[in-house]
């Protein structure tokens, strides 16, 4: 590279990366034939439209690279190409969210979310986000005393607010979804719901992706509508979003035509938010979704719940409160205040971080401090588990942690 300037911040980063212990419950570490696909001579070619439905020209390439990342995509999760559909153009999970919204829900309709300081995302129709400023949530949460979430609280909620969508997800719940009965929830809303037959539900796995692919958590593809997700968390691709959507549902227009929430979907991505799509993005999606299909990713996915499992339990056996007791999924929620032992979570973020152990600060249930500052700190198993550690390096993870805080 001839900007030395870039040069020494790129490899900066990668020293910084190596030295240090990465918990951010978000991030991992691509292969190598992931950053190759994101470095590679698709970054030149500008693509509007979709495979076939093209608005420049010279997509002969392209189109088959699109279309195999959609094969890939709806292979991987199972899906027949006859029932779902996926796009797999959206820049990242947060505009994938803003299109489903965009193409299913009236302007000023209501979502259906967990709110933030119960674990949700600020996509989810957070007021802070654009989904909370063109449309209206209703918040749903977890239990004060369980901290898991209360399924019949959150099925009078919904058929009290005939929400026109229900989002299960998270960015901050560390236990399973049980995605049946939030089918029932949406179904409950019933008739007179602004789409007509009951909400519709949609559910955001940006977080537990690669564990559903590794068949380590359950799948939502057999009640869901629509499923988004993110592809750069536990599916260990590149900062990219997909959204997969059943072919058979329909909205009726403003002339009163049914028309697919595939089409809807489709067109909300491109043109409605997105010029011309990333084709070296979708080139390593397309990679990582390979690699996710092999027998090792399975492997890889249940180590790192087994991982999460025992970094939270090790904890719990040093005294800190783990939010819900424990952890079905990759990531942990630490009370670092409100548990007794009266660390802020940004205290306790930066002084892992100036030990090497690199986490977030975040809100928890029954939230008394602010999002800057907020009560817990969250961490996650998965790139330190695509580096290869097992239960006994968290082990150890733990009790570094414990040495850190409690100094």
């Amino acid at each position: 590279m001839k900007d030395t300037q870039i040069k020494k911040l790129i490899e900066s980063e990668k020293k910084r990366q190596k030295k240090v212990i990465n918990l951010i419950a978000s991030e991992n570490v691509v292969s190598k034939d992931v950053l190759k696909a994101l470095g590679s001579e698709l970054t030149n070619k500008y693509a509007e439209g979709y495979p076939g439905k093209r608005y420049y020209g010279g997509n002969e390439v392209v189109d088959e690279l699109e279309s195999l990342a959609q094969t890939r995509a709806l292979r991987l999760f199972g899906l027949s190409p006859d029932l779902w559909h996926v796009n797999v153009q959206p820049l990242s999970g947060s505009p994938a969210n803003l299109a489903v919204y965009l193409a299913l829900v009236p302007i000023g309709g209501k979502i259906m979310g967990m709110s933030l300081d119960n674990g949700g995302h600020l996509t989810h129709g957070h007021k802070v986000s654009m989904t909370g400023k063109a449309w209206v949530q209703v918040p749903f949460g977890v239990d004060p005393k369980t901290e898991v979430i209360d399924y019949d609280s959150l099925k009078q909620k919904a058929v009290a607010e005939k929400p026109a969508i229900i989002v299960a997800g998270f960015t901050a719940y560390p236990r399973t979804v049980d995605f049946k009965k939030f089918r029932e929830v949406a179904d409950a809303c019933g008739p007179d719901s602004p789409v007509g037959t009951g909400a519709i539900l949609m559910v955001d796995m940006s977080h537990f992706a690669g564990l559903v692919a590794g068949k380590a958590y359950p799948s939502p593809f057999e009640y869901a509508d629509v499923v988004t997700t993110t592809v750069h968390k536990t599916l260990r691709g590149p900062r990219s979003a997909l959204i997969f959507v059943r072919k058979d549902k329909t909205k009726l227009n403003t002339k009163g035509v049914p028309v697919s929430f595939a089409d809807l979907i489709d067109k909300a991505v491109f043109p409605g938010l997105q010029g011309g799509p990333h084709l070296n993005q979708i080139a390593a999606v397309a990679v990582a979704l390979k690699e996710a299909s092999t027998p090792a990713f399975k492997k890889y996915a249940q180590q790192v719940v087994k991982n999460a499992k025992v970094l939270a339990d090790e904890l719990t056996k040093k005294g800190w409160r783990i939010v819900s007791g424990g952890t079905d999924s990759h990531l942990v929620l630490i009370d670092t205040w409100m548990g007794g032992k009266g660390i802020g979570g940004k205290e306790a973020s930066d002084r892992l971080e100036k030990a090497g152990i690199i986490v977030n600060k975040n809100t928890i249930p029954g939230e008394t401090r602010t999002p800057v500052d907020p009560s817990g700190i969250r961490v996650g198993s998965a790139a330190e588990t695509t580096r290869g550690k097992k239960e006994k390096d968290f082990r150890k993870v733990a009790e570094n942690i414990d040495k850190v805080l409690s100094a």
